[in-house]
């Protein structure tokens, strides 16, 4: 009898053990039975300034699936962890507010950063649903946690996010584009009470293959653009922000960061060349084409205001007159080092020595050519610009061996008096540089 009452002991705390290890799998770390591990990223060779070049949008792809490594590579890209535990994109304020879905033909899933793995969330074909724009065999729904942050510093995470998706769909011979959702599309898949969507990404091949001509036709004060010896993937990987600025900049990679924020590509784009225009396209979206954004520099010289192109604000019209030539420059709008004034407008008073430090700032005027995007319940859509503006600063000055960080407006009445600026015109964000 006793060695029956110590066998049924035994067997009780075995089967309790087995219980306990089963119910906290999933808070260790381990998979759970609904997630699907993605194979490892890829690493792509393509050097940065390439990517930012070729960044453009596609709307029509081929039927020809996405390999589960082209996917992995992608979301790895757009949230995933790095070899050193962060993430690929600095975030706002260190806070990680953003979920992506990810639509399959079999189901919909969320990807999970920690573990490099889909999580299944429902089963259906919801990608016409969804993605009811464009048709791609992966449609990503970008959402944001709205209980940790709201809609515009959600859409500056997803701007962030956008920017990768977009450089690495485009280094794996795929294609994107950005598609405004407000309200959002994503709502039908019955996405939880605190989550919110901004963007659906369809991920596929062009139906119309890359096709890009290299002609600069720079004519500048500032100097050409030069390509780094840095992939994209490394500087992913390597990009990093500091808190303490110092040193100064060379006017080569000033014109380099400006360039990134929101220039002109060299390259001329005959993708699908069939009305005889051909296309140069900015290193980063806009909604409808607006780019309201103005970049304003602030540096010991002097406060500044960058144009991408001379004929800018007629480029709409002009944009298919492909000989006429890129033509950048920064104009002066106040001489004086007044970092300071800047620095203690800002969320972090430290950038006071930072040797360059670029402000993107809407103006709202031209937010409504023919859609009326202006007004602040659209302001989520110029965050999304100006964060996409930021990441490709960082990556740019991490090519260039300098570092930076996003800090934020927050008397924006003392930011917009040193600037200049118009009723109608608002800071976005502070990216201070740094040697």
């Amino acid at each position: 009898m006793r060695k029956n009452n110590l066998y049924i002991k035994v067997v009780s705390i075995a089967i309790a053990f087995i219980f306990f290890i089963l119910a906290t799998a999933p808070a260790i770390g381990t998979l759970s039975k609904s997630d699907f591990p993605l194979p490892p990223p890829m690493t792509t060779d393509m050097i940065l300034e390439e990517s930012m070049m070729r960044r453009m949008s596609v709307r029509e792809f081929t039927d020809d699936p996405v390999t589960d490594e082209e996917l992995a590579t992608i979301l790895w890209a757009a949230y995933g962890l790095r070899d050193d535990g962060k993430r690929t994109i600095p975030g706002i304020n260190d806070v990680y507010a953003a979920v992506i879905y990810v639509l399959k033909e079999d189901a919909a899933y969320t990807y999970d950063p920690i573990n490099h793995s889909l999580v299944f969330y429902k089963d259906g074909d919801w990608r016409d649903i969804v993605g009811w724009q464009y048709e791609a065999p992966i449609q990503l729904g970008l959402c944001w946690n709205t209980d940790l942050a709201d809609i515009n510093y959600g859409a500056a995470e997803i701007g962030q996010i956008g920017q990768n998706i977009y450089f690495m769909a485009n280094a794996l011979g795929m294609g994107t584009v950005s598609c405004g959702q407000r309200p959002p599309a994503i709502e039908p898949l019955g996405i939880p009470e605190n989550e919110d969507g901004i963007l659906v990404m369809p991920i596929g091949h062009p139906l119309h293959p890359y096709d890009f001509l290299n002609r600069p036709r720079w004519l500048s004060f500032l100097p050409r653009i030069q390509h780094s010896e840095m992939s994209l993937s490394e500087a992913i990987e390597q990009r990093n922000e500091t808190t303490t600025f110092s040193g100064e900049l060379t006017r080569q990679q000033e014109s380099q960061l400006l360039w990134a924020a929101y220039g002109y590509s060299y390259y001329l784009d005959k993708s699908n060349n069939t009305i005889g225009r051909l296309d140069r396209h900015r290193t980063t979206p806009s909604a409808h084409g607006y780019y309201p954004n103005d970049m304003y520099i602030v540096k010991e010289s002097g406060i500044y205001r960058y144009f991408p192109n001379f004929y800018n604000p007629v480029y709409g019209l002009l944009r298919g007159i492909w000989f006429l030539p890129v033509m950048p420059f920064m104009l002066r709008i106040k001489p004086g080092d007044h970092r300071s004034e800047i620095a203690q407008a800002s969320s972090n008073p430290s950038i006071d020595s930072s040797p360059f430090i670029i402000i993107p700032v809407l103006d709202d005027s031209k937010a409504n050519r023919w859609d009326d995007f202006s007004g602040e319940e659209f302001r989520w859509l110029w965050y999304y610009d100006a964060s996409a503006s930021a990441h490709n600063v960082l990556l740019e000055a991490t090519a260039q061996g300098l570092t930076g960080n996003i800090v934020f407006p927050e008397d924006t009445d003392a930011i917009g008096s040193l600037l200049k600026l118009k009723e109608d015109q608002f800071p976005l964000l502070i990216i201070p540089v740094s040697e």
